[in-house]
């Protein structure tokens, strides 16, 4: 029986097991991740205005995990040898006739200062952390912003931010406390959300008008501190500063041989295969895949590179060449607690959809239908 070791316990981790198996009960599946547990990300976004609790968005895995006959391993990956066929974990070797690295990204946190910031998608907790400091304070400064990585364009995170704000500035005023915050949002960029589209640029920037939302575009970054943001462009206050950094690639991939973007991932072809390995596989955040400078660092565009690496494994397995492709798409819904704009660009197509309350209630109900299946 052959085996295949997949890194990770994320959305593009869910997909390769889901897709192996449609194909193939007759494999010897191991994952490796630190809890047998899903965090579903997006929703995060309605943790600071109490429309989710942490425990509706951590899905134990054990049940999936049974029903796809899968082998869960608690621990983390420090290394890998052997061309690949053998994992090094905290849990001691795994060896794999094959391997998917699933294992994510990890935000670039250089910025003097940036331990006073929060950056909500490292987790679950950072998200509760904002929740309970917007509880406590009584008005203020609260700073909104992010960056990407320089050297790999599409290693950003961008579109929550915009989630994050708008949601926030309707919590507020649903509180009624609106009039007592400032709310400034700030980016190096002097057109922030280029990746959504020229339209959707432009529909941004009016929202944040509209909202009486500061922003402070186009400097570069200089220092957080408790109590301020620091650019090239001026300074100003924050009590709460809320950013996203950059991404580069996990810790781990410094103890291989796996080739590297300048970036930091994973160097991955059109196949999501992993440049001169026999049978290693990388999909999501960890890859650095070809394609247009937009290309998106998000769960839908994980999912369908996991579809594409697992499938391709399989014609390997069949002696077969790699094939398989993946359709280049930004998808999202960028949602502000009540309502949402939807947002799709292809290769052929940008379609921005306004704001609508039918688009939140979209999200929503795509929450519970992706989630079920892992329950």
């Amino acid at each position: 029986m052959k085996k295949v070791s997949i890194v990770g316990s994320g959305f593009a981790a869910l997909t390769a097991i889901k897709t192996l198996r449609k194909s193939s009960m007759d494999l010897e599946i191991t994952v490796i991740s630190p809890k047998a547990e899903f965090h579903y990300l997006p929703g995060t976004i309605w943790i600071p205005c109490d429309l989710r609790k942490p425990a509706d968005l951590a899905i134990p895995l054990n049940n999936f995990f049974q029903r796809m006959n899968v082998r869960h391993v608690s621990a983390k990956v420090s290394g890998l040898k052997n061309n690949g066929r053998t994992l090094e974990t905290t849990e001691g070797d795994i060896d794999n006739d094959a391997l998917i690295i699933c294992s994510g990204g990890q935000f670039i946190k250089k910025l003097p200062g940036i331990e006073n910031a929060i950056t909500p998608c490292e987790g679950i907790d950072a998200t509760v952390s904002i929740r309970d400091k917007l509880k406590s304070m009584t008005g203020g400064s609260i700073a909104f912003g992010f960056s990407g990585n320089p050297e790999e364009p599409s290693a950003m995170r961008g579109g929550p931010m915009f989630e994050f704000l708008f949601g926030i500035d309707c919590q507020l005023r649903k509180e009624g406390r609106r009039d007592q915050f400032n709310l400034v949002f700030f980016t190096p960029s002097e057109n922030p959300g280029q990746r959504l589209g020229p339209k959707a640029v432009s529909g941004l920037l009016k929202e944040m008008k509209k909202r009486n939302i500061e922003t402070h575009l186009g400097h570069k970054m200089k220092q957080f501190t408790d109590h301020s943001v620091i650019t090239e462009g001026g300074e100003f206050d924050a009590e709460l500063i809320i950013f996203m950094p950059g991404m580069t690639g996990n810790s781990w991939f410094n103890n291989t041989q796996l080739p590297r973007s300048k970036g930091g991932m994973i160097k991955a072809n059109s196949h999501c295969q992993v440049e001169g390995f026999d049978k290693v596989y990388v999909a999501g955040d960890s890859g650095s895949f070809p394609g247009p400078g937009w290309m998106p660092k998000q769960a839908h565009m994980a999912d369908l590179q996991a579809e594409t690496a697992a499938k391709n494994l399989l014609n390997e397995f069949d002696n077969q060449p790699a094939t398989h492709t993946f359709k280049i798409e930004l998808l999202c819904i960028i949602d502000s607690r009540n309502s949402g704009m939807l947002v799709l660009r292809n290769e052929k197509l940008n379609l921005i959809l306004p704001r609508m309350r039918l688009f939140h209630w979209l999200k929503r109900f795509f929450e519970w239908f992706y989630l079920r299946q892992y329950k």
